[in-house]
């Protein structure tokens, strides 16, 4: 499950996916830390290979800036953008 959701040192998520009560993180338990949590995963039977799941993080800590710079780390380490070929 941490691959599908691209857990590494970069980029701290937790999946804390426990089947009974108070198996999951809560946004109050989220504050202070600079992880998200990921949990209450299923399936979902909406789509093909769908998956819905519950997502906190401490929004004030983990805001738009900081998400964006883990999104291009998880780009450029993947290598899924290749630089523009120089014009000769």
């Amino acid at each position: 499950m941490s691959d599908t959701f691209g857990v590494s040192d970069n980029n701290p998520s937790l999946v804390i996916d426990k089947q009974e009560p108070g198996g999951y993180i809560t946004p109050h338990e989220a504050a202070g830390e600079d992880a998200t949590y990921i949990s209450r995963i299923r399936e979902d039977a909406t789509v093909e290979n769908g998956l819905a799941f519950w997502c906190v993080s401490d929004n004030l800590r983990k805001g738009a800036a900081l998400n964006a710079v883990q999104i291009a780390e998880a780009i450029i380490n993947r290598k899924l953008l290749q630089p523009k070929a120089q014009a000769a």
